[in-house]
């Protein structure tokens, strides 16, 4: 039975990935996460006591303990999900963001490359490292085309010039010394159990609270929505059928600016919870994010093509899913909400309660 690491497994994709792995595939996983205020082990409450998972409180920074965990655990895969990953708070606070998505890959791929040195046979040859990241290395759109494999990178917000650099270092470790890496660039995911400072989230946070729907700028910033379920299915293509130093695009095929999100969402919960409906009454557009960028669209045929993954779910379809267990799980918004993030605008000199993207 094969063994996977994953890091950053407490988080909203994370845990998504963990629970689609058990579920349907012959694996066990050792999750390590240092449970920060977006990791929550609330969202892995399902499996806590399945043999076949096991959780350690650590940080991606620290050597020692991820040696120790490789050394014990013999794993044939690290996956990394573990990052600082909110534009907002890079904007207030972008040293994190350098300390955990830089220093922090770096670390963990020296782990993974002295590990992997000392394996041998077809356990080396079948070790994988694979890296989640995001579309927004690529920077900004026009209205019109897509970001392919070889867009070059771009990035315009202290995030995501941390996964850049992420990026960048893992690539370096294949051509430099071979180690068997690859690397996933995702359009916005939504789903269950995602922090509510994210814009789906949140919104629905305040529709049932009948609060303000903050709308950065104009609304008209298009993105790319993609079902935590979907990406999760291509993760496991790509780690069980990709080929190594390979970077493979993840997208949903669903397209939308801001405030024709919000709006559909208004529209979905006047159906499933009515109270304070109409709750497009509820949008306010608030001032826009510093270097806000305007599109991003992905071109997924290259894992479409190569191995065979599509989306199994339209933005419709997802965010009726989404909705219902946000209302189903009050409980678990009300843990979330527990910690020092209450639903505040971040990412501006002067705060107040305003949108997330």
């Amino acid at each position: 039975m094969k063994t996977y690491l994953v890091t950053g497994g407490a988080g909203f994709i994370g845990s998504a990935f963990i629970l689609a792995v058990l579920k349907d595939t012959d694996c066990r996983v050792v999750n390590v996460d240092k449970l920060t205020y977006a990791g929550n082990l609330d969202n892995l409450k399902s499996i806590e006591n399945d043999t076949r998972y096991s959780f350690h409180q650590g940080d991606i920074c620290d050597r020692e303990t991820i040696r120790a965990l490789l050394k014990e655990h013999q794993p044939s895969a690290i996956i990394n999900f573990a990052a600082e990953s909110h534009v907002d708070r890079s904007i207030d606070s972008p040293g994190e963001f350098i300390h955990t998505n830089v220093l922090g890959t770096f670390e963990l791929l020296e782990s993974a490359r002295a590990y992997w040195q000392e394996l041998e046979g077809e356990r080396r040859e079948n070790f994988r490292f694979l890296h989640i990241s995001t579309d927004e290395v690529y920077g900004a759109l026009g209205e019109t085309g897509f970001f392919t494999e070889e867009t070059a990178y771009a990035p315009n917000s202290p995030y995501a010039a941390s996964k850049a650099s992420s990026d960048h270092l893992v690539r370096s470790y294949f051509k430099t010394f071979k180690l068997p890496v690859l690397t996933t660039n995702c359009s916005n995911n939504y789903g269950p159990r995602q922090f509510p400072e994210k814009l789906l989230p949140l919104m629905i946070h305040h529709c049932i609270e009948g609060k303000p729907l903050p709308v950065y700028g104009d609304g008209l910033q298009v993105r790319d929505w993609l079902y935590v379920e979907d990406h999760c299915r291509a993760l496991i293509q790509v780690l069980e059928r990709g080929c190594p130093g390979e970077v493979y695009n993840i997208g949903g095929h669903n397209e939308k600016t801001n405030l024709d999100t919000v709006k559909t969402l208004c529209a979905v919960m006047d159906k499933e919870h009515p109270l304070h409906k109409p709750h497009e009454s509820l949008i306010e557009f608030v001032a826009d994010r510093p270097g806000h960028d305007r599109r991003y669209a992905i071109d997924a045929s290259k894992i479409e093509k190569e191995l065979g993954w599509t989306p199994q779910e339209t933005f419709a379809t997802g965010l009726s899913k989404t909705v219902q267990w946000y209302l189903s799980h009050p409980e678990w918004v009300e843990r979330a909400l527990s910690g020092a993030y209450r639903g505040e605008r971040l990412g501006l000199e002067a705060t107040s309660t305003e949108e997330p993207s």
